[in-house]
């Protein structure tokens, strides 16, 4: 599998059945045995991905941790239980949006996945992207952002703008475990911009209610 150049995506869009069809079978015949890079080494369950395949907003994070790993799920732990906060301040379940990550195998000691990694990885994630075709993604911190964007700035200057990949409208903002650890008015209201932002180009209703409390 080889990364395409950032131009939209050209294929058809695919039924409910075709996509469940094909995500199937990138993760049986791809992921669930891959060995490709190191991060195969310590894991206990590659972490696919998960949620609507109709769904027109996606989130993507770094990779799994320790409680995705063993679990076999994305944001399944406490940064998890924050993701589900702000999925539900924008008016959804997180059964109505799509959640992966960069990395399908959780890095030793939950440390930042290297850059030959996510190279190795980053192929089945654009995959995933193309089959589900959503219309916004929000990437959730900076190794994401980086790793998909392929930009250099700091996540305080990326986020809270809009950004463009393969023709899809991109919103970086913090990461849930970042607002765990800066829980401050500040990040907390930022984030919320961010979701608001997307709510908007959604055409979805707008609440008051902050999503990263």
């Amino acid at each position: 599998m080889t990364i395409p150049d950032d131009s939209p995506f050209t294929s058809a869009i695919l039924s409910l059945e075709e996509k469940l069809r094909v995500l199937n079978e990138l993760n049986t015949t791809h992921i669930v045995g891959c060995t490709r890079c190191r991060l195969h080494e310590k894991r206990t369950n590659t972490v696919f991905g998960e949620g609507d395949l109709g769904a027109k907003l996606m989130f993507i994070g770094e990779g799994p941790g320790a409680d995705e790993d063993a679990q076999g799920r994305p944001f399944v732990g406490r940064a998890g239980q924050k993701l589900n906060d702000m999925i539900a301040a924008m008016g959804l379940k997180r059964e109505q949006v799509y959640i992966g990550n960069v990395v399908k195998c959780r890095p030793p000691d939950n440390r930042v996945p290297a850059d030959d990694e996510m190279e190795t990885c980053l192929p089945y994630l654009l995959r995933q992207i193309e089959v589900i075709r959503p219309r916004a993604i929000v990437l959730l911190g900076l190794t994401a952002t980086k790793a998909v964007l392929k930009k250099k700035q700091t996540m305080s200057s990326m986020r809270g703008q809009w950004h463009s990949f393969r023709g899809i409208k991109v919103m970086p903002t913090w990461h849930p475990s970042y607002i765990l650890r800066v829980y401050t008015p500040q990040v907390r209201g930022q984030v919320w911009h961010d979701l608001q932002m997307v709510m908007a180009e959604l055409g979805m209703a707008s609440s008051t209610h902050d999503g990263a409390e």
